[in-house]
């Protein structure tokens, strides 16, 4: 590829819980690599995805929502969204059309004044309002702070993203190619086939459960002829109730959440799966250090 034009950069995704940051930056790379769901806090880690054309290339780092932590776990995923700051070359902030600014963006809006990156702030969710109330809305933001562009879109929809890149391909300077052109994310297959497994629970099981959980790939292995990958994984959880539930009668639970996961994840290998999925109870292991290192959640990995 000709690099004399090309342009490339690192963007960061940060936003309050539960504004869309996951399922924007799926449909602005085309394939789905964070995973999603209703419930907030879904996002637990950085997640780094690239987007290439001719023009040139974008790394997407989608953070966890930034939030008054409660936790271990909680204070990581702070840590996660807040410290990409340091990495890229520009901010998406991503909010929604509202009335009133609430207190999580206007800490945002704070970090990104101190940050002095080059920011785009996005409203999203445009689908979920009327036309005639946005420029009230956009107005309101603007005098959060000073944004290089402010975009209404709704990444549900696939309503107006083409802005996005094109705001981004303006601000990001002129740089060689981080990665090979098919290279879509530098995540590991098996915390991507983790994740899937925890959103299809996410998304099956009640509000008090999910946040307790994590998943974990015991072991991921391709059989010699390359007919089938044989995954084990374990769905930790905080409470015996939680693991009643998430087994559910005759273990109707545990299979709705594998058999909604497998044509995901060999959709992702490209492979037939054979899933086993097992439950363990690890008590609030979301305020333990050990625990939230041990389940992928290691501020060393992030620095």
């Amino acid at each position: 590829m000709e690099q004399t034009n090309f342009k490339s950069g690192f963007v960061a995704l940060i936003g309050r819980p539960n504004v869309g940051k996951s399922t924007l930056m799926n449909h602005l790379i085309g394939q789905k690599i964070a995973i999603t769901s209703r419930k907030p806090q879904t996002t637990r880690n950085r997640i780094q995805t690239v987007y290439t054309c001719e023009r040139g290339q974008i790394v997407f780092l989608d953070t966890p929502g930034i939030h008054r932590a409660k936790n271990r776990l909680g204070e990581y995923m702070v840590y996660a969204a807040e410290s990409t700051l340091r990495d890229v070359d520009a901010v998406l902030w991503l909010v929604e059309p509202g009335k009133y600014v609430g207190a999580a963006e206007q800490h945002i809006a704070k970090l990104l004044e101190k940050s002095r990156l080059p920011v785009i702030l996005v409203i999203n969710k445009i689908d979920k309002v009327r036309k005639e109330e946005l420029p009230a809305c956009v107005e309101m933001y603007q005098k959060l702070g000073r944004f290089e562009e402010i975009l209404t879109v709704s990444a549900l929809r696939s309503l107006n993203l083409d802005k996005i890149t094109d705001a981004l391909f303006r601000f990001l300077p002129y740089g060689p190619q981080f990665f090979d052109e098919d290279t879509v994310t530098d995540q590991p297959m098996r915390q991507i086939a983790a994740e899937m497994i925890r959103e299809k629970a996410l998304r099956s099981l009640g509000e008090e459960v999910p946040h307790g959980i994590a998943v974990v790939i015991e072991s991921m292995k391709e059989r010699p002829d390359g007919s089938l990958t044989d995954i084990e994984a374990t769905i930790i959880c905080e409470r015996d109730s939680h693991k009643g539930i998430i087994i559910g009668k005759q273990g109707a639970m545990l299979k709705k959440i594998g058999s909604e996961a497998r044509p995901e994840i060999e959709k992702l290998l490209e492979s037939r799966v054979n899933l086993k999925l097992w439950v363990k109870v690890r008590r609030d292991w979301r305020d333990s250090e050990l625990l939230v290192k041990n389940y992928g959640y290691d501020k060393k990995e992030l620095s």
